[in-house]
């Protein structure tokens, strides 16, 4: 069936032509189909998303209509290549430039044209909010021809594909401004030409293109927004505002010439939520979590959780109605230039929605990006003052709520948003959560209870505490040799709550800014044994920097889980402090400076490095591989060959040469890990070294499966048994504060430690 113009015939009752074509279509739907067996209704109404026997698929088709965006049928026995060339010029695709446009409508506003077909929009716009008018300003759009005539395009289809053209060829405004000038010239009267960008920007804004333009301090102490909103220097360092100013004609704006030293975009948060519920699927979607989710006490999403039960607990007039949405926030830095020379920082914020299912929340097209901070540097201990914007909008979604159109229940109801938790690599997560993840008191879960020590030899701290999370009799408590010489008997730290965190910064005040000069820094004492515990000050307790902007939330005081760790970060960062150890190259934790501390400490005397005349010898480890050793391990890794888009081309970091591996990403270190590393060391290394970094894989591979139940992350507390046992390697559990990298340095026990504790999100 070649020709499908058929598709769009609007008189289809009692038409010959029309129902030929239809059984044909039924036909060949039917080719691989048992007799009575039941297919996907492509009408109007179905959609492809409801299965129906063949009587009633042919009565829909007929009184519905087919629906025209439907050319190749991939649900009714085609292939995605089998459309061919002919089919694109015999008019299909001309007839479908405006479906096309209403498709993207529908994306991105919630609706369909032949949803709305039969509603009037005089008695809806008593009854919708401004954005559901604007879809329809939008509809009109998309059935107005550009000019008498036009048959290949819409007003909004020309500018849509007219902006897209711009921005492919990187044109000016002004230029784009000329050339719509010379269209209207050329093109017969009566045309709709937009007349300058302006005007066509006009158009496609309420399809969610625009956001607000932020201007900040460049030195992070505060952006100009409410009350600083007209200000033109900073409050705090003095600072101008703007870079420079531009002398135009008089007749030009002031404001419109002057450059922001540093500018953050915001993206509203309310239209974003409200389209969630402008189409009826999404809007049945977002109870999901509520209505169809399987409750067998496995944990498949976040409503499986402990954390999200225990927020319906403590707030249940939220609880109450599914359609209230749950997020989460993400944040990193990233360089947009994608060279590694030139240091910029661009921060990303983005909001996830975890009401849909979870197949669906976790896709790039459910995330809503809601903040751009602007480099050059990152915003650091300082990004709380460019979530203000965000933490307003959370309020406003909380207390009274946002009035939306549910498209299903067909009514309108005060939507309500509450903030779950943070996802975030552990750097910054220091900088969202205030607790610094450096110095003595890094792990934020252990809070003032952290057992750090600092190593004299290799200038870093050191965390010797992880015996604590093992079970009061495990007899690793009495074991001295094989750990610091000392005997544990402290209990695991007690887990701090939002109303213990606040109780801590009672008298803590804010500092925003970057501007204290270099040289009235304060220079650090040189670190002994005697003053590495000496008292905090009374101001800053501890080792928090800020008082988290979330505590304006009215409910993350009871939270249980406010902060996450990214999982993807933690195994890269394991797998290169792996690949450094057994390799001996880069940041390895086994070299000379490791070894004095293991002689000052008075422990592992064997592999103490020893002189020999003026050279100093290090004494090789059960971990140390040769060089013909390390030459097999990493020609199994140049060699190894996996199936086409199972991974990336890992021979490329591969030196055999250098016996080196560098330049992995991060989901070469997910394949590493989890399935390559373990191959390469099974004939190199002995036995119980092996059998530690199996045990390591099948860890990640627990915390990467899509099912997990509460005993399978009660059994990964016997990570704490693999750091013991790791110890036994004599591998140093330490911690760089020193390094500035975007990939930060932490040995497994801290970082781990605190995502079990956590229980990873879940």
């Amino acid at each position: 069936m070649d020709d499908r113009s058929w598709i769009f015939i609007e008189d289809r009752v009692n038409n010959p032509y029309f129902e030929k074509c239809l059984s044909d279509f039924l036909k060949f739907a039917y080719k691989k189909k048992e007799v009575g067996s039941r297919i996907y209704c492509p009408c109007r109404r179905c959609k492809n998303s409801e299965r129906r026997k063949e009587e009633t698929v042919r009565a829909h088709v007929t009184m519905k209509g087919f629906l025209t965006t439907y050319t190749n049928w991939i649900y009714h026995g085609e292939d995605p290549w089998d459309f061919n060339q002919e089919n694109m010029n015999n008019g299909v695709f001309r007839r479908i430039e405006n479906d096309d446009m209403n498709e993207l409508i529908h994306e991105t506003l919630g609706r369909t044209l032949e949803e709305n077909s039969n509603i009037n929009l005089e008695e809806l716009r008593g009854a919708c909010d401004e954005e559901t008018n604007k879809f329809f300003k939008l509809l009109k759009h998309a059935e107005t021809e550009l000019y008498p005539g036009c048959k290949n395009f819409t007003l909004l289809s020309f500018v849509i594909k007219l902006l897209h053209v711009k921005s492919l060829c990187r044109w000016s405004n002004n230029s784009m401004t000329i050339l719509l000038e010379l269209l209207k010239e050329v093109f017969p009267e009566n045309e709709l030409f937009p007349s300058s960008y302006r005007d066509a920007w006009k158009i496609v804004k309420d399809l969610g293109l625009s956001y607000h333009k932020i201007h900040a301090c460049p030195n992070d102490c505060l952006i100009y927004w409410k009350e600083t909103e007209h200000e033109t220097f900073c409050r705090k360092c003095g600072t101008p505002r703007y870079k420079q100013i531009v002398k135009q004609s008089d007749d030009s704006s002031e404001q419109a010439n002057k450059v922001p030293a540093k500018l953050v975009r915001y993206f509203p948060l309310k239209p974003r939520l409200q389209r969630l519920f402008m189409s009826s699927k999404t809007a049945s979607l977002m109870r999901w979590h509520e209505e169809e989710r399987i409750k067998d006490g496995k944990l498949r999403h976040p409503a499986d959780s402990l954390a999200w039960k225990h927020f319906n607990d403590r707030h249940p007039s939220f609880a109450s109605d599914p359609r209230n949405v749950r997020v989460g926030l993400a944040a990193d830095g990233f360089n947009p230039f994608k060279a590694m020379n030139n240091k910029y920082s661009t921060w990303p914020v983005i909001l996830v929605p975890y009401n849909l299912p979870s197949w669906m929340c976790m896709k790039q097209t459910s995330f809503m990006l809601c903040l751009l901070i602007d480099g050059p540097k990152a915003p650091g201990n300082d990004i709380h003052i460019y979530l203000q914007p965000v933490i307003d909008e959370l309020n406003e979604f909380w207390d009274p709520g946002v009035p939306t159109y549910d498209a299903a229940s067909k009514q309108m109801f005060y939507l309500r948003a509450a903030l779950l938790w943070t996802i975030n690599d552990f750097p910054a997560y220091g900088n969202l959560s205030g607790w610094s993840t450096k110095g003595k008191y890094a792990c934020p879960c252990c809070n003032k209870d952290v057992r750090s020590q600092w190593l004299m030899h290799s200038k870093k701290h050191c965390y010797l505490g992880h015996r604590r999370f093992l079970a009061i009799d495990h007899p690793y408590r009495l074991n001295r040799a094989q750990f610091d010489g000392t005997i544990e008997k402290h209990s695991r730290p007690v887990r701090l709550y939002g109303f213990e965190i606040l109780e801590q910064l009672r008298d803590f005040r804010n500092e925003f800014g970057k501007d204290q000069p270099v040289s009235s820094a304060r220079k650090r004492k040189r670190r002994t044994k005697d003053n590495n515990d000496s008292e905090q000050s009374p101001i800053c307790r501890y080792n928090w920097k800020r008082l988290n902007i979330f505590f304006q939330l009215p409910y993350w005081v009871d939270n249980l889980l406010p902060h996450n760790l990214d999982i993807m970060h933690i195994e890269k960062n394991f797998l290169e402090n792996l690949l450094w150890t057994l390799l001996g190259m880069g940041k390895t934790n086994d070299d000379i400076n490791a070894r004095y501390d293991l002689k000052e400490m008075g422990i592992r005397k064997a592999l103490h490095p020893q002189s020999k005349g003026d050279k100093v010898f290090l004494p090789p480890a059960c971990f140390t591989m040769s060089k013909d050793e390390k030459e097999i391990f990493c020609n199994v890794l140049k060699t190894v060959k996996v199936p086409d888009g199972y991974a990336s081309n890992i021979s490329r970091c591969v030196n055999i040469k250098e016996r080196q591996i560098s330049g992995l990403k991060s989901h070469d270190c997910h394949i590493l890990m989890q399935q390559l590393l373990s191959i390469a060391v099974r004939r190199i290394l002995p036995k119980h070294v092996c059998r530690i970094i199996i045990e390591l894989r099948d860890i990640f591979r627990q915390l990467y499966s899509k099912v997990l139940t509460v005993a399978d992350c009660e059994t990964l507390d016997c990570l704490s048994a693999f750091f013991s046992d790791e110890d036994n390697l004599g591998i140093d559990n330490t911690i760089d504060d020193t390094s500035d990298d975007d990939v930060f340095l932490i040995k497994p026990n801290k970082e781990t430690r605190l995502m079990i504790d956590s229980n990873f999100g879940i």
